[in-house]
This record gives C-alpha cells, structure tokens and sequence, in this order.
C-alpha cells in the first residue's frame, strides 16, 4: 500500500484550513496532510492543532515568519522523505485546486511509466475559472516563456499542483534550489527534468479562489521572468543531482 501526503502551505488562510482538511480527508483514497504554516497572524495554526486533536493524520509545521512558498515547499519535502512517504503532492489551501483530482495525479505516478504529474491548465481537458484576460495572458504567457529557454515539453510549467516520487525528492539537491515565489514550480520541475525524470501532464481546471486574499505580487512575476535566464544559464555549469 502506497503511502500519500500533500503538503499545503499556508499564511492567513483561516477561512480556508479547516474546510480544505475535510476535503482531501474525506476522498476514498487516504491522504495524509502536511500543513506548513509562516506564523499566520489570523489563527490558521490554532485552526490545525485543534483539528489534529483528532485525526493524526494531519500535521503541521510551524515557521516563525512568511519565509516563502518555495522554502515551505522544502520544508514539507524534507519531512515528507524522511518520513517514508511514497507520493508527496503539493497544492495550494484556496480550493483552486480540486482536491477530488488528488488520486489522478497520484494514479499517473503509480504505473512506473511517469515520476511526476503536473496538474496543468493548458493541456486538452484542462481550463480556468475566474480568470480575467490580463492574468490569463501574464499566465500563458509565461508558460511559451519557459518552455522556450528551457526546451521542457510542458505546457504549464508554473502549475502549483504536483505530485512526486519519493526518488524524485531524494535524488534532487534541495540545497541548489533557489526561487522562493512561484518561480519555485518551475525551477522543481526543471530540475526533475535535467535529472532524467518523467513527466507528465494530467488536466485540470483552476478556479480563482473565493475565500482569502491571492499572494500574487510584482516580484514574484520578476522573479520568474528574470530567475528563469539566470536557471537556465546556470543549468550548463552544474546540475541539481545530489553529489
């Protein structure tokens, strides 16, 4: 029996935590959930230790401040390796992405064909919701943006909504990874890529969230349209394989 976490970052999202929780809880197939939280101010973290109280399969990681998305994901990579888990999805806590499409991705990895699986916006069957053309094209547009430095063969490389192998984890250095924004999806799955990995794109529909204010801002765009060349440079001197 395969063992399945996701780790869902969290900074001020009380509206949202504990409904999210019940959602993936309650699929058919068991998901753990690994919560890393940067010292919400609203009660988030209160929020999960009350629900831990009674499923244990919920966890939680505390940091002192909002530190990033990219070194939560670390963070809830680690913990996840060292503790024996075989798929280790990532997704963010606003319901815009469907818990119900969990099993999909974690399915696509369980075959030994594909070691990771992207949720992706811009496969057939995939779309978004509540999107107005100005992100819609910023999105997309930075989508042909990566895949033409990179060469990668994935038409949604900034997708937040991923599972991997275990082996995925364990072979990349984590120490080489640098974005902390949303860049950070892209730099992971280039790396993945660069190691030899296989991926694979599954559809799926992003809904803008409802509940809770969207952490997107300026640098993180900066971020990735800047941090990509600087990615891809470094990609010809050194690798993110572990020594």
């Amino acid at each position: 029996m395969y063992r399945k976490i996701v780790i869902i970052p969290t900074y001020n999202e009380k509206e949202n935590v504990k409904k999210i929780a019940v959602a993936v809880r309650s699929l058919s197939e068991e998901f753990d959930i690994l919560f890393v939280d940067d010292g919400s101010p609203d009660g988030t973290g209160a929020i999960i230790k009350e629900m831990q109280k009674s499923d244990s399969h919920i966890h939680l990681i505390e940091r002192s401040g909002k530190l990033g998305l990219g070194t939560a994901y670390i963070t809830g990579f680690r913990f996840c390796t060292e503790h024996g888990y075989d798929f280790i999805c990532e997704m963010d806590a606003d319901f815009s992405h469907n818990p119900n499409d969990l099993p999909r991705l974690t399915k696509a990895c369980e075959n030994d064909i594909y070691d990771v699986s992207i949720g992706s916006r811009y496969v057939r069957g995939g779309g978004v919701r509540n999107w107005g053309f100005e992100r819609k094209f910023l999105s997309y547009g930075a989508s042909l943006y990566v895949r033409f430095l990179t060469f990668m063969n994935i038409k949604d490389p900034t997708a937040g909504f991923v599972c991997y192998k275990r082996e995925v984890l364990e072979r990349i250095d984590l120490d080489k990874i640098k974005f902390i924004g949303y860049a950070f999806q892209i730099e992971m799955k280039f790396a993945a890529w660069t190691n030899g990995f296989r991926l694979k794109e599954v559809p799926i529909v992003f809904i803008d969230r409802v509940e809770g204010k969207s952490k997107m801002n300026s640098s993180i765009i900066g971020e990735a349209i800047f941090g990509v060349l600087k990615m891809k440079w470094n990609s010809f001197f050194s690798s993110y394989r572990k020594d």
